[in-house]
């Protein structure tokens, strides 16, 4: 599993998302774009979803996206 997964189960529980191992590279890989970070660069990710969890405007517009994508 991605090194931040285990810090946004509250994102994937709001977006209805279950992580599989069908699913984790995808989700993962839309995280990235979606915050416009270079794919696998896990550090830079984890600090700005630490950004995104506390500005509840930003937090919406993820579980969003990950829903449209994945549900």
């Amino acid at each position: 599993m991605s090194c931040y997964f285990r810090h946004i189960q509250e994102i994937f529980k709001d977006a209805g998302i279950t992580i599989s191992t069908h699913n984790k590279k995808q989700i993962d890989q839309a995280i990235h774009e979606f915050l416009g970070i270079t794919y696998k660069d896990c550090p830079t990710t984890l600090k700005a979803l630490k950004t995104i969890m506390i500005d509840k405007q930003k937090r919406d517009l993820l579980v969003q996206e990950l829903k449209t994508a994945y549900r």
